[in-house]
This record gives structure tokens, sequence and C-alpha cells, in this order.
């Protein structure tokens, strides 16, 4: 409560009479405001509520990241000249005054591939043929071949790619986009994020609003237990008895509303509708004995699999089949260090079957056309070995698209013949986010928020340029 002693509320004068008679009127539009936004789940309306710039390809965004770093040239990116080196000293001239992780200041000696690679579908795209069955929708994918990124250690890698920069407080690319376009479901997050794997940790701030509102981070579901943590009422709870709860909590920063124009405080009452709304969508989402086992078969779910790649590859169909606008999938145990022939195969056993189901499941159902899929690591590995296995890269990684705007059975961008560096195509990680707010319907120059008097972007300062050679 807020207590206003008597003295000073007999001392009212002509500015404070019209002071706070405009802010009662105020607070009452506020407060009308606030029921009928929260009602209809846009307690913030979307940048681009009243039309886009241009006409988008894609309206939904999954990102499947291979967290860790796959190597590139072990998986999408051949390099029989590599293979021939094998074993022997690595050239200086492609290593000589370049930024190394751990290899720095090491003898550093050539490592080929321990596995094969050939042409798949009609396109005759090349890639490692451990992926049996991506090589199936292999006319559907668009390999990145000249990505590049800034940042050589976990953490600030996957900043940069989430957010572009790796100073902390900035808004990731799911936010932006859903702060962008707004979500077209009410009871679901319009951003959702889902961890499998073991290995390299992955930290929230990756799927953050930074400064943009609250109401645009990424919520994380739960790979066991419930997906939402409470998305149950407690005992002796019911619906309705809900409801009184966060009616009277709308009441009550609806008071506050009256004193403060708080864009948080609309985002908070709109939020408190989602979390009612998610005790009963959620609940539906995650059940997947709605889906016939012929659909679990194609993505090969197994009953132990409850939270694993393959599990979460459906949730994520059923996430944008009902509204959902930003999905993000984090897949760890990429960070190959160390047993690479090893544990290479057995990451891409465990994300193959998965990945290339979730773009079949998409066509079949006329969801890729409108759905852009990102496959893909923070960064790439060294053609040089570390042990047994390789160190991390930043001077050249693949990506793999599909779906909505991008062509099928193309390659962008080329490396060098030992696939340490772009030689053709380079693309950077301000790029990719200028490509994909392009395909969105968003103008990645012109997209902006003002933060400390400043006007920020995903794309960066310099911006980032759209991919036109990969746009159908």
């Amino acid at each position: 409560m807020f207590v206003t002693d008597s003295k000073h509320a007999l001392e009212i004068n002509r500015r404070t009479f019209l002071e706070k008679s405009f802010a009662g009127l105020g607070s009452l539009a506020f407060t009308s405001m606030l029921s009928e936004q929260a009602r209809a789940g846009q307690a913030w309306p979307a940048y681009y509520g009243s039309g886009l710039p241009h006409q988008a390809k894609i309206k939904n965004v999954i990102h499947l990241c291979m967290a860790g770093g796959p190597s590139h040239m072990d998986t999408f990116d051949p390099k029989p000249e590599l293979n021939k080196l094998d074993g022997k000293a690595f050239p200086e001239s492609y290593t000589k005054g370049q930024q190394l992780a751990q290899l720095q200041g090491k003898e550093l000696k050539a490592r080929g591939s321990s596995v094969s690679f050939s042409p798949h579908g009609k396109s005759g795209l090349e890639f490692s043929d451990s992926f049996k069955h991506m090589g199936k929708v292999a006319d559907e994918l668009c390999i990145l071949r000249g990505m590049t990124t800034e940042q050589i250690n976990h953490d600030p890698a996957h900043a940069f790619l989430n957010t572009g920069s790796i100073i902390k407080g900035r808004p990731c690319m799911g936010s932006w986009t859903l702060y962008g376009l707004g979500a077209e479901t009410q009871d679901l997050p319009g951003y959702v994020v889902l961890l499998s794997g073991g290995g390299q940790p992955v930290s929230s701030q990756q799927w953050s609003s930074g400064f943009l509102p609250s109401k645009f981070q990424g919520v994380q579901f739960q790979s066991k237990g419930d997906a939402v943590h409470y998305v149950g009422n407690p005992d002796g709870v019911c619906q309705s008895t809900q409801r009184q709860v966060i009616d009277e909590i709308k009441k009550l920063n609806g008071l506050q509303g009256e004193l403060v124009v708080d864009r948080e405080l609309e985002a908070r009452i709109s939020q408190y509708e989602m979390a009612f709304r998610m005790q009963t969508s959620v609940p539906e989402l995650t059940d997947l004995s709605q889906e016939s086992q012929a659909t679990k078969d194609l993505y090969g779910i197994k009953k132990s699999d409850k939270g694993g790649y393959a599990s979460n590859c459906l949730l994520a169909r059923r996430l944008v089949e009902r509204g959902v606008r930003f999905v993000q999938l984090y897949h760890r145990g990429w960070d190959h260090h160390s047993d690479l022939d090893k544990k290479l195969p057995k990451m891409v056993e465990s994300s193959d079957q998965a990945s290339a189901a979730l773009i079949y499941d998409l066509k079949q159902r006329g969801l890729l056309d409108e759905t852009l899929v990102i496959w893909g690591g923070e960064f790439g590995r060294t053609p040089m070995g570390q042990g047994s296995g390789r160190d991390h890269h930043i001077n050249a990684f693949s990506l793999v698209l599909a779906g909505g705007g991008v062509k099928g059975g193309h390659v962008h961008g080329a490396t060098d013949e030992l696939g340490y560096g772009v030689v053709e195509g380079k693309t950077s990680v301000h790029d990719l986010h200028a490509t994909m707010q392009h395909l969105c319907g968003i103008d990645p120059g012109a997209f902006t928020h003002k933060y400390q008097g400043l006007e920020f972007k995903l794309t960066g300062v310099e911006g980032g340029k759209v991919i036109k050679d990969i746009i159908a």
C-alpha cells in the first residue's frame, strides 16, 4: 500500500489537480487496455503488427543446435586432399598468425576423415554416408559450407550465434523473431526451448530476451517429468479457484498500473493468463500417445526415449502446428576433442533419423514451406588432429538449412582443399541472421529496438547481408 500523510494530501494546487486528474483518467484507460490485451495475449503487440515490409516466405523457425561443434570435414564438407595428408605436418601457411583454441603453440598434424562421402538424392548433394536418413531428404537440404564465426569457446560462440554479440544482455534470435512477428498461439509460449544429450552445458542466457520485454524470452520445457514446472494445480485447488487467484493478481497489478506505466507489468499480466491456459495446452501438447505408431517409428522414438532428441523433434513439429513461432532444440555431445571415431558416429546416429523425419513430416503436412529448419553447431572443428579428436575452429564450418524460402539440393560456399578456411561464399553469423529475418518478411537493416539511447538490431552495427544465392 502507498501511504500519503494528511498534510501532503491537503496541499493540492492547480498543477497537482490536473496531474492527478489526467493520471486517473489514464489509469482507467490503462487498466482497461491491460484487461483486453491480456485476454487477447497481446500485452506487447508485435513490432510489425500493422504489416511486414515485404512478403514473408516463412512463418516459423526450428533451430536444431548440435551443441559442441560438429566437425564439418566428417559431416557435410568432404575433403579428399586432407585424407591424403593424414598424419603429416599441417602446412604452416594456413595457420600462421591464426587463432587456435587448445592447439595454440603445439605441433600441428593433419587429420583425415574416417567416414565415406557420396552423392545423395537427385541433386547429387555430397555429404557423409553416416547420415543415412538425411540422405533420403537430400533434395530438401541447402548446405552452407562457408560459415564463419568470431568466438572460439562454447558459451561465447553460442551467445554470438544466438544474439550476434558476446555482450551479455542482448536478445537472442528467437526473441527478436517473436518480437517482430508475434505469436500465432494464445495457449503456448511463442518461443520454446528443448534440451537433450549430455556433455557441454548450455546456459539459459542463450534464450534470453535481453533488453526486450520478458514476454519474448524462450521458455524451456523440461525433458523429464512435467514439461513445465507446476503446470498442474496443487491438491485441493480446482480450476475455478485458480481462475479467481489469477483475477485477483490482475487487480493488484492493475493498482500498480495506476501509478506507473510499466511495459513489464503488461507482460506480467499477460504471462499469468498464458500460464493459466498452459495448464491445459501443455499436457495435451506433450502427450505423444496421440501420435500414431507409424509416426513414432518415423522419428525413431523408443519407449525409453522420453525427453530425448527424437521425442523433441516430434514435439517441435507439434509446436509449430500449434502456432509457436520459434523452437530451439539443443542436442549436446558434439565436443569431440578425443575419441572422434567412436563418439561422432554415436552422435550422428542419435540425431540423423529424427532430423530427417522432422523435415519429411513437416513436408507431408504442408508445413515445410512455411518453416525454416536450421541444423548445425556453434563452430566447426580443426582439420588438424588433437590427439584422437579435433579442436574448436572458427574459420570454417557447415550449417544445413531446409524448408520455406531456401533452395533444396543446393550448396553455398566452399572451403579450401583442407577445410581450414573459406574460399568462396563466405558467410557470417550476421548474414545468417539477416537471411532468416528476410525470409520472415523482416527488413534486417531497419528492424531495431532502442535501448539506453542506442538503436540495436540482431545483425549488429555493420549489419549482415541476405544470402540471396540460397533463396528459392
